[in-house]
């Protein structure tokens, strides 16, 4: 482009930011909302299980029955609730979700365990939220084999034949809020460029100064480029907060490189933002361009590998993340943070961005002149 379009660009993005940055409805939609919800993804959106309140229903009520329960007590994961001494309590507790899992021991535990026979143990889980059930269960096993091994030590009994010890790679804690809050760059930096981007040009549209903008000297193409670069610069800043709250107030530690990372930002950027321009040239209103908008990101998030895993999800579905850019760049930073990737190997992520930036631009582009023409 010849310097005078450059500066007419310019001029447009100059109008652009100060449009957002003077209307005090827009600051507070650009900042609070996305420091909010990440602060309350990054604390409430969490995996791991704490203070987990449970009920112990002992039978035996033996010195070994209470050191085996000091095991669940000890631990920093589980809250004894209360004890209960009859059957008909159990349900109850359950149902009421006063605590979730009640902690049964046979009343011929002591017996066994002396005689060398499997002592007998309940766990009676509210599955209800299978989630949870699945991981308190993972909980309470480690608890129990470590008890085993203790009492196989403790009575001199043979070694089993084998036992497993658990090493945890690039995220030793198995701490969820490492996997999750990277995450958060993806989901938020599209909220942002979508109520900048995505709202744009219907906004235009909704005020009557769309027409004006078109006998205006500038050329449909400097109208888009101008129309994204303001959106682009504010997604970036607000990338930038997100991976400053990451590393100095979450705690998360970054093993990759900088560069790489917000190079993966702007491959990503690129192909979101053809898909937002898009929806702004179909949309005519604010309003409609907000719901299309919504549209699109509830299926990017929840088939991006967010929350759940896509290799857990049906084999067609599996094949639609294919065209989600969401789901590339969730590889790309959390293989930057957490494991010190770099292009090398994610070169492979990179390059599907780009194709769909390429086809979203090329797409965004010709609806837009054909709602001009």
């Amino acid at each position: 482009m010849a310097i005078e379009s450059w500066n007419r660009i310019i001029g447009l993005v100059i109008k652009e930011i100060l449009v957002f940055v003077r209307d005090p409805r827009s600051r507070f939609v650009l900042i609070v909302p996305p420091v909010i919800q990440m602060f309350v993804f990054g604390y409430a959106a969490t995996f791991d299980l704490v203070k987990v309140p449970f009920c112990l229903y002992d039978e035996s009520r033996t010195l070994n029955s209470r050191e085996f329960v000091s095991k669940f007590k000890g631990s920093p994961i589980f809250i004894l609730k209360r004890e209960i001494f009859r059957d008909s309590l159990l349900k109850e507790e359950i149902e009421g979700r006063k605590t979730l899992f009640v902690l049964h021991i046979d009343r011929r535990f002591n017996e066994d365990l002396l005689s060398g026979r499997s002592a007998k143990v309940q766990l009676i889980i509210d599955g209800r939220n299978s989630n949870t059930a699945a991981i308190l269960s993972g909980y309470a096993n480690q608890i129990i084999s470590e008890f085993n091994a203790e009492w196989i030590k403790k009575a001199g009994l043979a070694p089993l034949p084998s036992q497993i010890s658990f090493r945890s790679l690039y995220n030793p804690n198995l701490l969820s809020r490492w996997f999750i809050v990277p995450g958060l760059i993806a989901i938020l930096t599209f909220v942002v460029s979508a109520m900048t981007i995505g709202l744009s040009i219907a906004r235009e549209k909704e005020m009557g100064t769309f027409d004006q903008l078109l006998v205006t000297p500038l050329r449909p193409i400097e109208i888009l480029v101008g129309k994204t670069i303001p959106g682009l610069l504010f997604a970036m800043a607000e990338a930038t907060i997100i991976l400053l709250a990451a590393l100095l107030w979450f705690k998360i530690p970054f093993m990759g490189n900088m560069a790489i990372l917000y190079l993966g930002l702007l491959f990503f950027l690129f192909a979101i933002m053809g898909i937002e321009l898009a929806i702004s040239s179909l949309a005519s209103t604010q309003q409609q361009a907000l719901l299309g908008v919504f549209f699109f990101l509830i299926p990017s998030i929840v088939l991006s590998g967010f929350s759940t895993p896509i290799r857990n999800m049906p084999e067609l579905i599996q094949y639609l993340t294919f065209m989600n850019p969401m789901r590339y760049f969730l590889i790309i930073i959390r293989g930057v943070f957490l494991e010190g990737r770099g292009l090398d190997s994610l070169w492979n992520q990179f390059i599907p961005l780009f194709l769909i930036g390429l086809f979203s631009m090329s797409f965004s582009w010709y609806l837009f002149k054909k709602r001009i023409y």
